[in-house]
């Protein structure tokens, strides 16, 4: 078992049969920066290298309050067609090894769509899954417009990116994007055990499973290039700045 101290947003941990990363932003609700998602790829490159399960937490009572607004608020048309979030999530979802997400508290925006990335997905009584980015001129752009739509349906999904539904954690047990509700301080013993469990499964089968059940689609490019053009609106720019002079009060 061995940590790497050179991360500034995660906490990593590699296990000979396993990496668990916990995303620690507590500043700031574990929100996704530039920074971290330079590090995820630096994850992503070790499990592509050397495949083992991945398990994703996040830091505190939150798994991860969104992206960065003060960060999206700068990002053009240039930012959005580069894919800078929705590329890491997909090369997280075609890890060739099983990826669990234990989620407490809010998954929010970006922090949503990291957890639609993964695999499987376990939860806590105070799991949240929303996705507000409408409200703040963009699209879900880092694959909840396809990915949510796969994992619970096109209504439910609708209810969620058009009509601004929150998904708790038993109406999301309900629809099948949690696969168990379980106590907050037994989450991630519980998140291990699903992992032992995989692990107990041929990995050459695993792998060959997933890239089976994994089939290509249009995306993400044209979740970039619908970002590309709101990331130039002024309704974008305008919502943003709100935002961030609310949170300043």
């Amino acid at each position: 078992m061995s940590e790497h101290a050179d991360f500034t947003t995660l906490r990593v941990e590699h296990r000979e049969d396993r990496v668990v990363v916990e995303l620690h932003r507590p500043e700031a609700r574990n929100a996704i920066n530039a920074r971290m998602i330079d590090e995820l790829h630096r994850v992503c490159a070790d499990l592509e290298a050397a495949p083992r399960p991945l398990l994703l937490t996040g830091h505190g009572t939150v798994f991860a309050g969104g992206a960065d607004i003060a960060e999206l608020r700068g990002r053009g048309r240039e930012e959005a067609l580069s894919g800078i979030n929705s590329r890491l999530f997909e090369r997280l979802h075609r890890l060739p090894a099983p990826t669990v997400a234990a989620v407490d508290g809010f998954a929010l925006g970006g922090g949503a769509e990291l957890s639609y990335a993964c695999d499987l997905r376990i939860a806590t009584p105070d799991a949240v899954f929303a996705q507000p980015e409408p409200g703040l001129g963009i699209i879900a752009g880092a694959g909840a417009c396809w990915r949510l739509k796969e994992l619970v349906g096109a209504s439910v999904a609708k209810q969620v990116l058009l009509g601004g539904v929150r998904l708790d954690a038993e109406t999301a047990l309900r629809h099948g994007l949690v696969a168990e509700i379980v106590p907050a301080v037994e989450l991630r013993e519980r998140a291990h055990a699903l992992i032992d469990r995989m692990a107990a499964s041929s990995a050459l089968a695993l792998r060959m499973t997933k890239m089976v059940l994994d089939a290509d689609g249009p995306h993400p490019l044209a979740d970039d290039l619908a970002q590309a053009v709101l990331f130039e609106s002024t309704d974008k720019h305008d919502r943003m700045t709100r935002f961030l002079e609310r949170k300043k009060r």
